[in-house]
């Protein structure tokens, strides 16, 4: 029920709130060395995280009757999407699709990262800091838990970040990767089963806009916003192994732009040009231009992430 609630409402407050973000002309600016075919998408309005996130976070904490973990995962989503927020909303502010600066973006992340783990330490039981593994085992980590949580937040937004990038492609895996995680869950920690189930549904709903070709992008307010939810839940839960396996997609996008980066750098010659291990980074770049198209691309990815839902399941449910 969370989630049909969820994918619900959602939708219905994209109807409302679309007509507003084009009438505030909160455009998309498409990066100019990214794909040639992605710059007729210039002009589609962006920021969509501002309606399914609240609506979805707003059902979890109401079929919670706002229980203690429903409003600390809560609030780490939504300071999560405020920073996305900030950033969308200097990219239209400026024109540009330069936001705030990423040292900025950065401290800010591990700043809210912070925060949350300080409270989670002061009072949260002591189980959380084991890490559950499969065959039943469990790696407890003491006090070493808190620096690895603030790393996963950090990472788990930069790594949703990344991955929105094609129409329909973060909000479905985001839907699937939530809902793995929620059934996951659901046997210990049913408040934060039912946060999961209602943000899977507002991904869901949001896709009714966003599917190719996209009518609105949920720009760094939806993708850091889910990044954030996902590390919280997997910390709350202590699951931080079953978070990797269900999000494994997106650190695979993540890990394309080390490479990337790192590949370039150390073949770099004389001329000051290096070469390229990918033909273009984030993943899914690679294969929009080896000649798939975006359909393609996020049909795979969702296959992908149902995988890796199903192998987290079967090895630790």
């Amino acid at each position: 029920m969370p989630f049909l609630a969820g994918a619900l409402f959602s939708a219905l407050a994209g109807y409302v709130v679309l007509p507003i973000l084009r009438r505030f002309k909160a455009a998309q600016f498409i990066r100019e060395d990214g794909p040639r075919a992605h710059l007729k998408k210039a002009g589609t309005p962006t920021m969509g995280g501002v309606f399914f996130i609240p609506t979805a976070v707003l059902i979890a904490l109401i079929w919670t009757n706002f229980s203690t973990a429903a409003v600390a995962v809560s609030a780490l989503t939504l300071a999560y999407g405020a920073i996305g927020w900030l950033d969308d909303w200097q990219v239209m502010r400026r024109r540009s699709n330069k936001g705030i600066s990423p040292k900025m973006k950065l401290m800010l992340q591990v700043g809210f990262a912070a925060a949350f783990c300080v409270w989670a330490m002061a009072t949260q039981p002591t189980e959380i800091t084991s890490v559950s593994l499969p065959l039943g085992l469990t790696l407890p980590l003491g006090l070493l838990f808190w620096p690895l949580a603030g790393f996963v937040l950090v990472a788990e937004s930069n790594a949703t970040n990344l991955t929105d990038g094609v129409d329909g492609l973060m909000g479905g895996a985001g839907a699937i990767a939530l809902f793995g995680l929620g059934v996951l869950i659901a046997p210990t920690h049913p408040d934060l089963m039912v946060f999961c189930a209602a943000l899977s549904g507002g991904c869901l709903g949001f896709l009714v806009h966003n599917r190719n070709p996209a009518k609105v992008f949920m720009g760094d307010t939806g993708s850091l916003a889910l990044g954030g939810a996902l590390a919280a839940v997997g910390i709350l839960s202590g699951n931080l192994f079953g978070l990797l396996i269900v999000t494994l997609l997106f650190f695979a996008e993540t890990l394309s732009v080390i490479l990337q980066v790192g590949y370039y750098k150390a073949t770099k010659g004389p001329d000051g040009k290096g070469k390229r291990l990918f033909k273009m980074a984030p993943l899914h770049h690679h294969f929009e231009l080896s000649g798939w198209s975006e359909l393609q691309v996020v049909g795979v990815f969702y296959i992908i992430s149902a995988m890796l839902v199903t192998i987290a399941i079967s090895t630790l449910g």
